[in-house]
């Protein structure tokens, strides 16, 4: 599908494609010649998608953030509110080209910290069940969930299955508002709000593949104290950014 919206834009002539997450993938697809802009994608450099930050090369800039580092101090911050923790779960979504950076950072940070990680890779709803079940059976006691749209769309339904089995969880900072333990993660609005420079920078004749890629320098916490609470865990309020209470 997301193909299809790409190549009708291409179609259509535009002047730059402003796009994120997997789309970006699509427009990279569907065209080589039309300027397109990562409102926000995870690890450009990594995935080959740019040839670096610098000079990206191609018709491809915006903005990137790093997942692996991101998801190890998810660990890190779970492990320091439930210091109990020594099995943490790792969703992640199946066939991710992040899956082998994230664990790699993961297993150093899980190392250090004494923590035990059970790895889990799901596309569907209807995984969501066995996981948590095989989670619960394994006393894993914390959850660490990858930035991907599947899991970030179908947020409420996860974090409440998290809590029903009794485990903590945190993902993009929109998490806890969906019942997740916490929230951590990069300021998605101001990354998007930053895709109107380079918009603008292209409208003016520069190319994109000579716009330097930003990396995000804008990170949220957010708790929620109700799940908190329900878990047992004394979270500080001075600790997070935003709380939910």
């Amino acid at each position: 599908m997301l193909l299809g919206v790409a190549t009708e834009l291409v179609r259509l002539n535009v002047d730059v494609i402003v796009t994120y997450a997997t789309a970006v993938l699509a427009a990279q697809r569907a065209t080589r010649t039309i300027p397109i802009v990562m409102a926000s994608y995870t690890d450009a450099v990594a995935t080959g998608l740019v040839a670096s930050l610098a000079h990206p090369g191609g018709n491809i800039t915006g903005s990137t953030f790093f997942q692996p580092e991101l998801m190890a101090k998810r660990l890190e911050f779970l492990k320091q509110a439930v210091p109990s923790m020594n099995r943490a779960g790792v969703f992640l979504f199946r066939g991710s080209p992040a899956r082998a950076p994230v664990l790699d950072a993961m297993w150093t940070t899980a190392k250090a910290l004494a923590v035990e990680l059970r790895p889990i890779e799901l596309d569907k709803l209807t995984d969501f069940e066995g996981a948590f079940s095989a989670l619960a059976d394994q006393q894993v006691s914390g959850l660490v969930v990858q930035d991907h749209a599947f899991f970030l769309g179908n947020a409420d339904a996860t974090a409440g299955l998290a809590a029903s089995h009794g485990i903590s969880s945190i993902c993009s900072p929109q998490w806890a508002a969906s019942g997740g333990l916490m929230g951590n993660g990069v300021n998605f609005l101001d990354q998007f709000r930053r895709a109107a420079i380079f918009v603008d920078k292209i409208l003016k004749g520069a190319n994109a593949g000579d716009i330097p890629v930003e990396q995000a320098t804008k990170f949220v916490t957010i708790i929620n104290l109700k799940s908190a609470r329900a878990f047992g865990v004394d979270m500080p309020a001075a600790s997070a950014d935003e709380v939910i209470e």
